[in-house]
């Protein structure tokens, strides 16, 4: 079935900037309030919101086999697990509602009035019931400046990196949406080269530079996931910042690995950009060091060409992009860490989100955390108003935006934004 919503040429009847993230050819997913306090399903057309409930019960779906209430709920979960063609012919007669050349909904003002929105007069949610969560470290340059600081160059990489995807379980009811502050987490840790641990608020907060892909119902128990199949259960892509508390994640890692240095928040960017949104930014990863087991191996290009950057913004302050990168360096596609989930028979479910890792590139402009930038604290990153940073401040604000540009064509996550607030007291 063609992806007739991609189509470079097409026109909105919406009014929309010439630089959105959100053109005719994105249509993204997303969960919001209504001025009317009804919770609903939408997508976005540069800075307006559109209720798929409300167009859905209006009949602008008609011919495509979906439920009655399948838009009317407060999660995408459902409709995801509909599956790919289901999610295609939804997004392809989107575009064809909005196309500059349908008058039908674009001359009809009680229709209109029912289903379009400002962004002010909404209010984001999460997008998906989140039932379980991996975090990957899979940017081989993220990955290897850890261990050059932690490890030395020599030992820099851990010998299984290089032969299949590593990562962790992580802590699903404390990941939010874009504008919903944090606290600085507290825990044990060990200062100034103490044998003992003491309790307190974590002096090393940090962001990673993430994305993350929200899967379909993939697989039983027992069932693997083929590689050249894994694409098929990837419903779309969110910006995703993974916070951690560097100095409590220090102390407790070994031998089970992250616990509360990193289960407090991760945040995550509310319109989800589906995979065949991004079908033409597709590009090729980085080639793998070492052969791969069959099971990794892959065809064709398995990565896209998605610019990222962050900025930190102190409070009453101008922010400051911090570092610059871009999802095609991840050393391990999205492919990959899906078959590699699941070659032990573990099952995947509709709203199961992976966290691709931290997101570094390959020169210190690049890399995708405040450990990397500052490298441990010992080179301070300077803000554009004055003052520096080794970590994350209270009352900071960290923004991550990404987007895709090709051919005068952009397609954009919009941004996820978080304050991190004093630690919480009673």
């Amino acid at each position: 079935m063609p992806i007739t919503a991609n189509y470079p040429n097409r026109k909105t009847w919406i009014e929309i900037s010439s630089n959105t993230d959100f053109p005719l050819q994105n249509i993204p997913f997303g969960v919001f309030l209504t001025r009317d306090d009804i919770i609903t399903i939408g997508t976005r057309i540069g800075d307006t919101a559109i209720d798929l409930g409300a167009l859905h019960q209006l009949g602008y779906f008609e011919g495509i086999p979906l439920t009655d209430d399948i838009f009317l709920q407060d999660s995408l979960n459902d409709f995801i697990s509909d599956g790919k063609k289901t999610w295609r012919l939804v997004r392809n007669r989107i575009a064809d509602i909005f196309d500059a050349e349908n008058n039908t909904l674009k001359n009809n003002e009680k229709h209109r009035k029912e289903v379009l929105f400002s962004l002010d007069e909404i209010e984001m949610q999460l997008p998906v019931s989140v039932g379980d969560y991996t975090d990957f470290y899979s940017s081989i340059e993220h990955a290897t400046n850890v261990g050059v600081m932690f490890r030395g160059k020599e030992n820099a990489l851990m010998p299984n990196w290089l032969h299949m995807p590593v990562g962790y379980h992580g802590r699903s009811s404390s990941i939010i949406p874009s504008g919903i502050p944090i606290h600085r987490p507290q825990g044990q840790k060990l200062t100034n080269g103490d044998t003992e641990p003491i309790f307190g608020p974590s002096r090393l907060v940090d962001f990673e530079l993430e994305m993350a892909f929200i899967t379909t119902d993939a697989n039983h128990l027992g069932e693997q996931i083929p590689i050249d199949e894994a694409e098929d259960y990837i419903f779309g892509m969110v910006l995703f910042n993974d916070w951690s508390a560097r100095d409590i994640q220090k102390w407790e890692y070994v031998p089970l690995g992250p616990f509360l240095g990193k289960n407090f928040a991760s945040s995550i960017s509310p319109w989800i950009v589906t995979l065949d949104a991004l079908e033409p930014y597709r590009t090729k990863g980085p080639k793998p060091l070492k052969k791969q087991l069959p099971y990794l191996q892959y065809k064709g290009e398995k990565s896209f060409d998605i610019k990222l950057e962050v900025s930190i913004q102190p409070e009453n302050a101008k922010e400051t992009i911090v570092s610059k990168s871009n999802f095609k360096h991840m050393y391990w596609n999205m492919a990959q860490q899906l078959a590699h989930h699941t070659v032990n028979g573990c099952p995947v479910n509709s709203g199961d989100m992976m966290g691709s890792g931290t997101l570094s590139g390959p020169t210190p402009d690049s890399y995708g955390s405040m450990l990397e930038l500052s490298w441990r604290g010992e080179k301070p990153v300077q803000l554009n108003e004055g003052g520096s940073r080794k970590f994350i401040e209270d009352n900071d604000t960290v923004i991550i935006r990404g987007y895709c540009e090709k051919e005068g064509t952009r397609i954009g996550f919009g941004e996820v934004s978080t304050k991190l607030l004093p630690v919480f007291k009673k």
